[in-house]
């Protein structure tokens, strides 16, 4: 127990550290970074780099360096876990190609900024630290983990509004999302190319067509958005259940971690 203190102890040190680096000083070293190289999209990778430090040097301290990138999900098979995000993510690509118009408005320094670098460097550092680190290595159920973690987040979100139902909103929304994405993460075996492929397909057909700003537009969008959500979840259960492959996420890890990977 002592020793999933520890762990959960680091990652709030290190998450909470980017989260305050990210909110107060991403646009200045943006601005400063870009001002010697002059690229932006290169500007972007280095600033993301820079900010994420507290998360690489929590890793240090949590694993060894040869099994820190392991621990992230980052060498389980990339190519069939963006090849999987691609075919759960197939609803809103037909969806949004039959109903709406391609964006002319879209760069490449829009995709790599909005669509690359937002889906590795979030799922990265929100579900495969936050959520796997403290899930996978420490005796925190999937429950309180999701909470725990959506709680964290969400305080830096949650100056946005004094309302308290917008709060709760807030908080309510940022749970279901980081749920859906990290029980994905999981039960495709802690491969985050599946989660970090589902958020960069999503993103970029939501850059890659118009809705033209309209209700209807909206609405149909979102239909398309649920429908891969629900895809990529029945997808799974699918494939789990002709392969007769246990869930990792069960009555054993939902609340107390029973099998955690506590060193």
């Amino acid at each position: 127990m002592k020793k999933s203190l520890k762990i959960i102890v680091i990652v709030l040190i290190g998450f909470l550290s980017f989260e305050l680096i990210s909110e107060y000083y991403f646009s200045p070293l943006l601005k400063y970074i870009d001002g010697f190289i002059g690229q932006r999209i290169i500007s972007f990778f280095f600033t993301y780099l820079i900010v994420g430090l507290p998360v690489i040097i929590a890793l240090f301290f949590l694993h060894p360096p040869k099994e820190i990138i392991k621990s992230m999900g980052l060498i389980q098979k990339p190519g069939r876990g963006v090849f999987i995000a691609f075919l759960f993510t197939l609803p809103m690509l037909i969806g949004y190609s039959f109903f709406f118009k391609i964006n002319p408005e879209l760069t490449l320094q829009r995709f790599f900024i909005s669509c690359v670098f937002a889906a590795f460097f979030e799922e990265v550092f929100f579900r495969a630290f936050l959520v796997g680190q403290i899930f996978r290595y420490t005796k925190l159920g999937f429950v309180p983990t999701i909470l725990f973690g959506s709680l964290i987040f969400g305080l830096g979100h949650l100056y946005q509004s004094n309302d308290p139902s917008t709060m709760l909103g807030i908080f309510m929304i940022t749970a279901l999302g980081a749920a859906i994405f990290a029980w994905l993460f999981i039960e495709w075996n802690y491969n985050i190319w599946v989660a970090i492929g589902l958020h960069f397909f999503m993103n970029f057909y939501w850059e890659l067509f118009t809705d033209e700003q309209n209700a209807l537009g909206g609405l149909t969008a979102n239909i398309f958005r649920f429908s891969t959500i629900f895809v990529a979840i029945a997808g799974t259960i699918i494939y789990k259940r002709r392969n007769k492959l246990n869930y990792l996420i069960n009555r054993n890890t939902l609340w107390i971690n029973r099998t955690s990977h506590e060193k």
